[in-house]
């Protein structure tokens, strides 16, 4: 089970029924199940925040919906390994929720997973890649009710 930090930065993920951080700490565990104890932090932020992280970590100068920093350096035998940090950007999950027609939530526990999957070394670099991870969240999703969030996804 990991240890999970939440900061929420960006407060109008308050303003989401249901919402708190037991929330986001359900989706990553539930994510994070048969994986080694670790540490992981959440930043739900918004838009420029993730922008700025985007742009001079990744080169690419727009928001996005999650990033991920995964530490792959395990800690000597015996110390908290510190997985990595995942930073979700507010009105991206709101705006895309909105077009695929989904509530907010469900969008927002699809992107935790997501993130959560890339620390563990998911990736979706090429198509066996993305098949292997996005079974995965699929499969964490309905554990969690949650829909395919790749249904009738073009």
């Amino acid at each position: 089970m990991p240890d999970i930090a939440v900061q929420v930065q960006d407060k109008r993920y308050y303003s989401k029924r249901f919402f708190n951080k037991a929330f986001c700490r359900k989706i990553i565990t539930a994510a994070w199940e048969g994986v080694e104890p670790a540490e992981v932090s959440v930043v739900l932020a918004d838009d420029d925040f993730v922008h700025v992280l985007n742009r001079d970590y990744r080169g690419k100068d727009k928001p996005t919906n999650v990033l991920s920093f995964e530490n792959k350096e395990k800690p000597p035998k015996g110390q908290p390994w510190m997985a990595g940090d995942i930073i979700v950007a507010y009105e991206t999950v709101k705006k895309e929720a909105k077009e695929l027609k989904i509530p907010f939530l469900t969008h927002l526990a699809h992107l935790l997973i997501h993130g959560t999957l890339h620390l563990q070394g998911y990736d979706h670099l090429n198509d066996k890649e993305a098949e292997k991870m996005e079974s995965k969240e699929i499969k964490i999703m309905a554990k969690l009710g949650y829909p395919n969030p790749y249904k009738d996804v073009e």
